[in-house]
Parts: C-alpha cells; sequence; structure tokens
C-alpha cells in the first residue's frame, strides 16, 4: 500500500547536470512508496525567461529524456507537462481570488530573486513572477499530494500552500485539500568545476548526458589547493573541488584520497583521474539509457502525452469539486 500521494516538478531550463542528480534519485526511490506525479512546469519557465522561448519545447524534451534516463519509470509514476494540464491554470486562477497579496510578498525569495536577476540586468518583477508561489501551490494541490520532496531553500513556498489549502477549507466549508508535508530530501550540493555554484550559463557543470570524453576534461579543468604547486607540496582538501566530489561519489576511498594529498602521497592528476572513473561509473549508465530512449522517435513525446493525460483525470476530479465549493461552473457543465 502507498504511503501517499506526491507532486514534485523542475523547470525545463536544458539538460540536467549532475547537480541535480541526487533530486533524481531520491525521486526514483520515493516512486515506490508513494503515488508520484512529476511535473515539467514550463510555465513556470515563463516567470523569468519570458522573453527568450525559442528553445523551450527542445528543453521540455531534454529534461524528460534526463529523467528517464536517471530511472523515473511511466509505469510506476505519472510523468507530465504543465501546460497540458490546463487545470494547472484554472486553479491557480481560483486561489488568487481568496490569496492575500501580503503572503507573496513576504516570499523570502520572490525579494532576492528579483535582485539577484537585477544584478544581471534582468527585469522579472511582474504579476506571474509575484505568483510563482501561488501556482506551485495550485501543481501541488490539485493532485492533493500531501507530501512535496523539496531542499531546505523551498521551505516557505510549502508554508504559503499548506495556508492556501488552510484558507480554502476554512472558507468553503470543505476538508478538499490536505496540508501537504515536506520531504526534506538530503541534496548533494555539489560546486561547479571552478567552486562558483555550478550553473549551466558559467559553463562550470557536468552534464548528466555528457560523454566520459567530456565528464574527462570537465574533471581535468577542477580547481584543486592553489597552495600546492608541485606534486610534492602537501594540500588541503577542504579547498579542493576534487576532494567534495570524492565525497559523494567515492566514499570508500575518500579519506585515502584526502590523506594523499595532505601528505603528498597522491598528485591531483592521479586524485582527478580516479574521480573521472567514478563518475564515469555513474553517468555511463544513465548515458546508455539516453541513447536507447533517443534511438525510438517519438516515445518521449508519447510518454509525456500519455502521463499528462493521467494528469488530467486527477485534476478533473479535484477540480469539479473546487468549483462546486466556489460556485462556478465547468467548460462541460450545464
Amino acid at each position: 500500500m502507498k504511503k501517499g500521494t506526491i507532486f514534485s516538478g523542475m523547470r525545463p531550463t536544458g539538460r540536467l547536470h549532475i547537480g541535480h542528480l541526487s533530486v533524481l534519485e531520491n525521486w526514483v526511490r520515493l516512486q515506490d512508496d508513494y503515488n508520484c506525479v512529476y511535473g515539467i512546469v514550463d510555465w513556470h519557465a515563463l516567470t523569468t525567461s519570458f522573453e527568450d522561448v525559442q528553445a523551450l519545447q527542445n528543453n521540455i524534451r531534454e529534461i524528460a529524456l534526463d529523467w528517464l534516463s536517471a530511472g523515473l519509470d511511466p509505469e510506476k509514476s505519472i510523468i507530465m507537462v504543465q501546460s497540458q494540464v490546463k487545470a494547472h491554470a484554472e486553479l491557480h486562477l481560483l486561489f488568487s481570488m481568496m490569496t492575500p497579496l501580503s503572503w507573496l510578498e513576504r516570499c523570502p525569495t520572490y525579494k532576492d530573486q528579483i535582485q539577484q536577476f537585477g544584478q544581471q540586468g534582468k527585469e522579472i518583477n511582474m504579476y506571474g513572477f509575484l505568483g510563482y508561489p501561488l501556482l506551485q501551490a495550485a501543481d501541488i494541490l490539485l493532485y492533493r499530494a500531501d507530501h512535496v520532496p523539496v531542499g531546505q531553500d523551498q521551505l516557505p513556498h510549502i508554508e504559503i500552500c499548506r495556508e492556501v489549502a488552510r484558507r480554502f477549507n476554512h472558507l468553503y466549508q470543505t476538508e478538499l485539500f490536505p496540508e501537504p508535508k515536506a520531504l526534506l530530501s538530503q541534496v548533494a550540493l555539489l560546486p561547479g568545476i571552478d567552486k562558483r555554484k555550478m550553473s549551466k550559463s558559467y559553463g562550470n557543470d557536468i552534464a548528466l548526458s555528457a560523454s566520459a570524453k567530456e565528464v574527462q576534461e570537465k574533471v581535468r579543468l577542477m580547481v584543486t589547493d592553489p597552495q600546492r604547486i608541485k606534486k610534492t607540496d602537501p594540500g588541503d582538501p577542504s579547498v579542493c573541488v576534487v576532494h567534495s566530489y570524492h565525497q559523494i561519489y567515492n566514499v570508500d576511498e575518500v579519506e585515502e584520497h584526502a590523506e594523499g594529498c595532505r601528505s603528498a602521497g597522491i598528485g591531483c592528476v592521479a586524485c582527478k583521474k580516479r574521480l573521472a572513473q567514478k563518475l564515469e561509473e555513474v553517468l555511463g549508465p544513465i548515458r546508455e539509457k539516453r541513447h536507447e530512449l533517443m534511438a525510438r522517435p517519438g516515445l518521449v513525446d508519447e510518454i509525456l502525452a500519455e502521463g499528462s493525460k493521467k494528469a488530467e483525470a486527477l485534476a478533473e476530479e479535484t477540480m469539479a469539486q473546487v468549483r462546486s465549493s466556489m460556485g462556478v461552473k465547468g467548460p462541460l457543465e450545464g
């Protein structure tokens, strides 16, 4: 028997990188214990990329390929595209009628991201961006999810979702919506190869779909202890990007490599070579699965269409009750 229902999603901004892998591994584990709906939330992508939409459809397909290659199973989970289930927009609109503006304005990520994007010369102070957490609440509550796997930074958004559920249930004297609980996942926070935050825009990421040669090159460029000029110089693993990756992907040997660094018993070249081998053990099977999927034209689109159809059926069950509670009718209701 399943423990409950989960909704989680990602914005389609292109191929995923190794920093996303721990999230996907968690999703794969959860699909055995929960009824999972995993959404490619393309409307959310528009809140910050509304001026650049040429790659959106390709990005949707790329992220779907990454999900399936990492182990998400359409036989176990519903894998869908947000914009293909119009009820996401309808529920967001209806929620906007009853949600105080102050709830959205106080969200800590709102002002932080406006400032962050502003420093990049990008204006995102739009109605859609302000309403991002409310659309997220609609995404979750549309499937009456009672659990949401998130990182610590998303907890304020989950709390808004819980407040919306409580307010709706109170206003309309119903118990339609559960108050979703956060499933805090232990997400590995990997730095980029240059020690900055990992980002495709910085070019410091390792794509999940990277070839063995690309992985080797990325590892070769990883920043190490700047004080270690020669192999015979002792190093400090705590300031080395390579060590950060060994801690996650080479647990059995990490102390051996750390001690070798401190004692100058192992050089950076050898340390990097071993890391590249360990990363290939992880990424190789994902890459092979991706190639299998790409060799079957139309399969990914079929999976997304079928998943969205299943999601739409679940969503309509919820929306029938929402409309009834709020005194409005659907398109096919007399």
